[in-house]
């Protein structure tokens, strides 16, 4: 059996299962997109090639194999999108939590049965169906749950809004002994510089004790303030919303001071260099184009 084992962003990393850009399908039509970023590559004739995001997972693959992780890829859906592991599952402490994801999306669960499998069935929750998440909400901060949401009244007609306040009642119900706080979030299924598609597309702590964030991707100022007097102005990275767009906070912990990063992030890579972690660098642009990155690539099983 799998003993599952994650209630931090930063800790050793020893078991996660990556995602895979194997077979991934044709270029989809603008109204079969489902975040801004991929709507417009495909508008301005720039999405992504299957060769090049294979090629920028295995570069993800090789840095992962370097520090002795055991990596668990999905298994392969015929011309399906199965690079965004972190969706369709996570895990709070010893619980696998089953995503109430997308439907588009909802095959991809099926693909990491093999995982499922090894986890005690009193360790899996599946949440009621009125309860809307996705793995990219959730940001583990120890005593914390950091959860992303949007209550607006348009939130069933938005794309981009995955997490509902039914999803986070939920968790309040379940983890009891946990501090939950909700971040809402600007959202736009048209403009990336104006959706935080997911809470890890703006917030993420790092190190022992920093937080990378950009400041105007949260609708209110006071949860953003909450953030500051948490971790303290002196270790946060603020960054703006075109950087927000470019992904720069979806890098990925391994380790305390070890951390995967896209090559192009030269002020947050020298910034956590500033803190003495070790940054990994690796081209990972051209997934980027659909919305996510490193941190969406993954989902963790055991850290340490």
């Amino acid at each position: 059996m799998l003993k599952l084992n994650v209630n931090n962003e930063t800790s050793r990393l020893s078991v996660v299962v990556l995602g895979t850009a194997k077979s991934n399908g044709i270029t989809p039509k603008i109204d079969d997109c489902y975040d801004p970023s991929s709507r417009q590559n495909v508008l301005n004739q720039t999405y992504p090639s299957e060769d090049d995001m294979i090629d920028e997972m295995n570069q993800f693959k090789q840095v992962l194999y370097k520090y002795n992780i055991d990596i668990i890829r999905p298994s392969i859906i015929d011309d399906y999108n199965q690079i965004f592991s972190r969706d369709i599952g996570f895990v709070i402490d010893d619980y696998f939590i089953i995503s109430n994801i997308l439907p588009q999306r909802s095959k991809e669960i099926l693909a990491i049965d093999k995982v499922l499998v090894q986890i005690p069935k009193n360790k899996i929750i599946q949440l009621p169906d009125e309860c809307h998440i996705e793995g990219g909400d959730i940001v583990l901060h120890n005593d914390y749950i950091f959860i992303g949401t949007y209550d607006g009244d348009n939130y069933s007609s938005l794309k981009t809004a995955r997490t509902n306040y039914k999803a986070v009642k939920f968790l309040k119900e379940k983890f009891t002994e946990k501090k939950i706080i909700s971040f809402d979030l600007i959202k736009s299924d048209l403009e990336p510089k104006k959706n935080a598609l997911h809470l890890d597309c703006c917030l993420q702590p790092v190190g022992n004790g920093k937080l990378v964030a950009c400041p105007d991707a949260f609708l209110k100022i006071d949860q953003y303030q909450w953030l500051i007097d948490y971790f303290g102005e002196e270790n946060i990275l603020e960054i703006s919303l075109s950087e927000m767009s470019e992904m720069n906070c979806n890098f990925f912990s391994i380790d305390t001071n070890v951390v995967v990063s896209e090559k192009s992030f030269t002020r947050l890579n020298s910034w956590l260099r500033s803190f003495d972690i070790a940054v990994e660098e690796i081209n990972y642009k051209e997934i980027s184009k659909q919305g996510g990155l490193l941190r969406c690539s993954t989902l963790p099983l055991k850290r340490a």
